[in-house]
């Protein structure tokens, strides 16, 4: 199955928002853990976005997926990409 990169941009303003709503979606990305539709996802060390992993058969796909995100959902993530990745060596997680 295809790889994609979720690559979220993350502005100041939306930070108490982010708060707010983190329960939420991490709660919604670790449902996606665990059908292992998302593979790996982490926020930005100077809280400026976050990168997330996702196996899916197309960027639609995705696209339609995370406009379920509860941060997509309440306005906090003003830009976002998805991206087709195709890995070639090493592992996510170490």
């Amino acid at each position: 199955m295809p790889l994609f990169v979720v690559e979220y941009t993350y502005s100041a303003v939306t930070a108490a928002g982010r708060d707010e709503h983190r329960t939420a979606h991490r709660a919604w990305l670790a449902d996606l853990v665990e059908q292992k539709t998302v593979i790996v996802s982490g926020p930005y060390a100077d809280d400026s976005g976050a990168f997330i992993v996702v196996a899916a058969d197309t960027a639609e796909t995705v696209e339609q997926l995370f406009a379920q995100d509860p941060f997509v959902t309440h306005g906090l993530v003003p830009t976002h990409r998805i991206i087709e990745w195709t890995p070639v060596l090493g592992t996510l997680i170490h």
